[in-house]
């Protein structure tokens, strides 16, 4: 055969996009162009420093949540576990405003005790779920209603509010900026960029991610998968702590409606990531994509005025639901090319 037919004989090759990989970043790159397209006011500067500073709440917690479901795990309790802390977090800091006075010491032990309490809550999903081997669904739904009624009777029913002393020193958090970024942005990046290495540069991530494919197999692979799993909670209550860090001079107060819905939305900005849901397989980058998209979308419901924004849950639903759909399908596409 000569060389030409040879070269001719060749199955050719076609460009093909990877829509697991660029499909996250294709959706944003049209829901801007589509919130821009039904009101020009979406790409200010204003409105994309909000958009910005509002998705580093639900992306702190969702990097966190990337590892817990890529290693097979959920947290349904991230929401009242955030509204826990930030009840406690006051609590402690008006103590200390009334033995001491208002100072940078009294938000500095309202930040500490949000870090304890974050690792500590995460410590317990992950000991209830490893140690005595209850599913992870229903020991962070039973951690979701002990957080949230607790929460409830410090508040009396009500909302705790901080100090205007500590709250004045504590408001710089939220509100200021470096380098034209806000503070929250840039906790955002920070813990994302730390989230992606441990991924995908440690042995930790690879860890998680055999656990979520075949934790028996791990097991066998001499991989101490208890803790590891762990792990991944405490990781969890990390960012959960970090987020309520930032969240909680923004209002400077928590009630019984703190944090609802943001485990859906924690967990729908993982999922449309691109992280499996079945655990096996977990991408950092995708969920920082994930959360700028749902609060893209919620704020163009607040533009616009083609779907009610009391309907942002409902949307996000949907979004979950679809995201999981088109993973089993392209699940199913793989099973039937390796056959």
């Amino acid at each position: 055969m000569s060389a030409s037919a040879h070269e001719a004989a060749k199955p050719g090759r076609s460009f093909k996009i990877d829509l697991k990989t660029l499909g996250p970043l294709l959706a944003l790159i049209l829901l801007v162009i589509l919130g821009y397209s039904l009101n020009p006011a979406f790409l200010n500067e204003g409105n994309i420093t909000n958009i910005l500073t509002r998705s580093a709440f639900i992306g702190i917690i969702a990097v966190g949540g990337t590892f817990v479901i890529t290693a097979g795990g959920i947290d349904l309790s991230v929401g009242s576990m955030a509204a826990f802390i930030a009840g406690v977090m006051i609590i402690v800091m008006n103590t200390a405003v009334d033995m001491l006075g208002a100072s940078i010491w009294t938000v500095l032990l309202g930040i500490g005790c949000s870090l304890i309490l974050g690792i500590g809550a995460g410590y317990i999903n992950g000991f209830l779920t490893t140690k005595a081997k209850i599913e992870a669904f229903i020991v962070t739904l039973g951690t979701m209603g002990i957080y949230r009624s607790l929460v409830t009777y410090f508040a009396d029913g009500g909302t705790l509010s901080l100090a205007t002393g500590a709250r004045d020193i504590y408001r710089p958090v939220y509100y200021d900026s470096f380098l034209r970024i806000p503070i929250p942005v840039w906790v955002f990046i920070f813990v994302a960029i730390i989230g992606w290495v441990l991924m995908n540069r440690t042995a930790f991530g690879r860890h998680c991610m055999a656990i979520g494919s075949n934790e028996h197999v791990a097991r066998y692979s001499a991989i101490k998968v208890d803790r590891v799993k762990t792990a991944t909670y405490i990781l969890q209550g990390l960012c959960v702590s970090l987020a309520t860090i930032i969240y909680v001079p923004r209002l400077g107060s928590a009630s019984s409606a703190t944090g609802v819905l943001w485990e859906l939305e924690a967990i729908a900005a993982v999922i449309i990531g691109g992280t499996m849901l079945k655990g096996g397989f977990g991408r950092v980058g995708g969920t920082v994509i994930g959360a700028l998209i749902l609060t893209a979308i919620g704020n163009i419901l607040n533009l616009t005025e083609i779907i009610s924004n009391y309907l942002n849950g409902a949307v996000q639903g949907v979004i979950i639901v679809a995201a999981v759909y088109l993973q089993r399908g392209s699940l199913r596409t793989a099973r039937k090319k390796a056959e």
